[in-house]
Formats: structure tokens, sequence, C-alpha cells
């Protein structure tokens, strides 16, 4: 029953993006906008310490905050009912139980472990969360797989050991590249290529997120007011073109999140390099547009919670990490 219900979602996407259900949707305006940043609530770290170089991960449980930055430990848990200080692990440095140049991090809630990507050495760490939470000092994570290629994925969306989705580089010339969507296979560092270049953009610049449930990728351009939707193998069901379509020099779209019921991105709209990124645009699976959440503060990185259906956020700003209950949002 549940491949069924994937399956009519798909058909559904499928149909609403055809060419008669509008492949290219040009939206002229997204000018609803609410203001939420009175209901942002500020996330007090402690005496955990982190750096202004951090990305949020999201466990079942835990609120994952790696440090960028770090000169200890750069990975910390906390317990995301309460935001109360678990553990920190992965001790940066060219020891064998240390990291030498922190990478993304995949979780794994089916086995409760993170797999952390060490671009120094080359190979990506496991940690046992439910050991890590019982003895933090003294744990050494495991070696799980080696990074066996040069093309690999950045920022991988973990599926299972065998498939993770994620942004590929592809050189075009000597300091010039262009990107395409990847299917990688962790353990063997297989990499599978997919998706297509949109003709009128040159240099492709985008985020992704995936939803296996759904059926769906979410692309959207970091230079371009443009989001696509596509299938799992990377086939464009449906081009949306925003109001900003077309303007130079424009910082976009950021990251991109995708619920059960709709599709999320932060945007900026401001000159790139120089814009601050306070909005978030609110689409259907369809890409149809919604709102617009004026967050109020410039974000940097932000996720979304399935469990406690809301935002975390990493700003830039008077306060440093955040969350938004998006109950009676959307």
């Amino acid at each position: 029953m549940k491949g069924q219900g994937i399956l009519m979602t798909v058909m559904a996407l499928v149909c609403a993006c055809s060419p008669q259900g509008e492949k290219e949707k040009y939206q002229s305006s997204r000018s609803n906008v609410v203001e939420v940043k009175s209901q942002v609530k500020e996330i007090d770290t402690g005496d955990v310490l982190i750096g202004n170089n951090s990305r949020m991960y999201l466990s079942s449980k835990h609120l994952i905050i790696a440090d960028h930055r770090a000169y200890d430990k750069a990975i910390h848990l906390f317990d995301k009912s309460d935001f109360r200080p678990i553990a920190s692990v992965g001790a940066i440095g060219q020891g064998p139980r240390e990291i030498t140049n922190l990478g993304a991090i995949c979780v794994d809630d089916i086995k409760n472990k993170l797999y952390v990507m060490d671009h120094g050495k080359q190979k990506i760490f496991s940690y046992d969360v439910d050991s890590v939470m019982t003895m933090p000092d003294a744990y050494v994570h495991q070696t799980k797989a080696r990074i066996k290629s040069n093309q690999f994925p950045s920022n991988p969306i973990y599926i299972n050991d065998t498939l993770s989705y994620g942004r590929v580089i592809i050189p075009t010339s000597p300091g010039t590249f262009d990107q395409m969507i990847g299917k990688w296979n962790m353990m063997t560092g297989e990499l599978q290529t997919i998706g297509e270049k949109h003709p009128e953009v040159k240099s492709k610049r985008s985020l992704i997120d995936v939803s296996v449930d759904r059926g769906i990728i979410a692309e959207v351009y970091i230079d371009n007011d443009l989001m696509n939707i596509s299938d799992l193998d990377g086939n464009v069901l449906c081009y949306i073109y925003g109001p900003d379509w077309g303007k130079q020099g424009l910082a976009t779209f950021g990251d991109v999140m995708i619920t059960p019921n709709h599709i999320l991105s932060t945007y900026s709209g401001g000159p790139w390099g120089r814009g601050r990124t306070e909005k978030i645009h609110v689409f259907d699976l369809k890409g149809n547009y919604q709102k617009t959440l004026n967050i109020g503060y410039h974000m940097l990185d932000c996720n979304y919670d399935t469990t406690h259906h809301r935002l975390y956020m990493v700003f830039d700003d008077e306060i440093q990490f955040g969350y938004l209950d998006l109950k009676g949002l959307i």
C-alpha cells in the first residue's frame, strides 16, 4: 500500500507538471508576506561554545551542530525537546582518533549512527550515538568507508548505505565548473550523475532536497530565481520561474526543504555577496507559491524537523541559533 501511495503521488506530480498542467510555471509576484520574527525562539547552547561557521543536522531525537572552525571537539549533540547538551565528540587534529578536515555529516536514524566525512584523511567515520552518549570522552570512531574518488557529492542526503543524493562538481575548464545532481554509493564510491541542465543557465549553481516518500527532488538555484521539481531519477517535472528570473547579480535561493505538504526555501533577493537571507518562500509540492515567512534574521543554515514540525536555523545576527514552530503557519 505504501508503494502504491508513493506511485500515486508521483503520478499526480507528473500530471500537474505536464504540458497540460504547466511544465513551466511563471510567478510574477510573491508578496504574501507573513512577519514571524517575534515567533523565532533562541536556542541557548549553554557552556558549549560554537564558532560562526557551523551547520545543523537533525536526527529523530537530537539536534546536531557541526562546528567547522572548532579547535577542540567539532560535533555537538543536543536534545531536541529542551536543547540540553548531550555530548561533544570529533576532536580536531592529525591523530588517529581525530578529524583532520570536517566535512558533511550523514544521519542514519535506523541504526542511530552518524557518518562523518573527513576530507583530510579521505575517510568516512561512523559514530554510534548510544555509545557517544555513554562515554563521549573515551569514544573512538570506526572507519565506515574510504572516499574512493575525487568526485563525490557535496552535502550528501543519506538514504541508505548504497544511495545518497547530492551536488556533483563537473570541471569544464581550468578554473571553471558546472554542477549536476549525483546518486552516490557511499560504500563503493560509485557515482551516477542525473538531472537536466536548463538551457538558459550557463553555469549551474544549485541546492537540493530529496523526499523518497513523495518521490521528488526539489532543486533551487542560488543565483537565478528558478526552482525545478524532478523525479528521483532527475527527470524534470516542472520549472518554476519567480519574479527575479533574468535579473543579474542577485543572490536568490538558499537551503531547500521538502516537508510532507510543502517545499520551503530560504531566499535573499539582494546583491550577490552582500544581500541578507531573511525570507523563506513556501510552495506546495507542485511548486505553486503559497506565502513568504519573513524571519527577520540573516540565516546561514536552515533545516526542517519532521518530528516537531519546526525549522532550526543558524544565524549571523544578534542571535546565533534559533527555531520556529510552523504549526499554524503552514
